[in-house]
């Protein structure tokens, strides 16, 4: 009896523990450590019109052919996109505002992304993380956002999944996010 208690016991020390994050002065992740913080900080990237904090939170372009080509364009248009918003007297009333809600990254539910970015491209992990953001016009939106952890052990998103099908196959017909990234970790500030 004793060792069935003493094993249930220690399951439940093992359960209760969590990675401790530190978060930004906004109260949500940031930096490459973790895949959330990668997502808000894509976020951050466009709620600031901070085409360098874009560029380092963004994974580098892989392989070769169409999807490089498109993924390049696709970085080059949205780093022009940031510098004629900052530009502007006014903000587009579309545009994001600050970060809302931030949902603990989930594993997609078909295994082949996965395997497609371990396979192809050294990838350690491929996830996504559902991040909520207030617009200029008083509106909200939810971004879907793909992050992958690199072979360098850090966590990058990749901005334009639609142009890498294998690797986000499946991505926007999960379900929705529930639980909060607070409740994931132990949260330091």
């Amino acid at each position: 009896m004793f060792a069935i208690v003493f094993c249930i016991a220690s399951a439940d020390q093992t359960q209760a523990v969590k990675p401790k994050l530190k978060v930004a002065s906004d109260g949500f992740p940031s930096g490459h450590d973790t895949p959330e913080g990668a997502a808000c900080d894509l976020a951050r990237a466009f709620i600031k019109h901070d085409a360098g904090l874009f560029t380092s939170t963004c994974i580098q372009p892989r392989g070769a052919g169409t999807s490089r080509d498109d993924y390049e364009a696709f970085l080059k248009s949205m780093i022009e996109s940031m510098k004629q918003e900052a530009a502007k007297t006014e903000p587009s009333p579309g545009g994001p505002k600050a970060i809302g809600k931030v949902f603990a990254a989930r594993h997609l539910t078909k295994d082949g992304p996965a395997s497609y970015g371990y396979a192809s491209f050294d990838f350690q992990d491929v996830m996504f993380v559902d991040v909520g953001v207030f617009l200029q016009n008083g509106d909200h939106a939810l971004n879907r956002t793909l992050v992958i952890k690199d072979k360098d052990g850090k966590w990058y998103v990749h901005p334009d999944p639609d142009v890498s099908p294998l690797l986000s196959m499946g991505l926007n017909k999960e379900s929705p996010s529930q639980q909060d990234f607070s409740e994931a970790y132990d949260i330091q500030k």
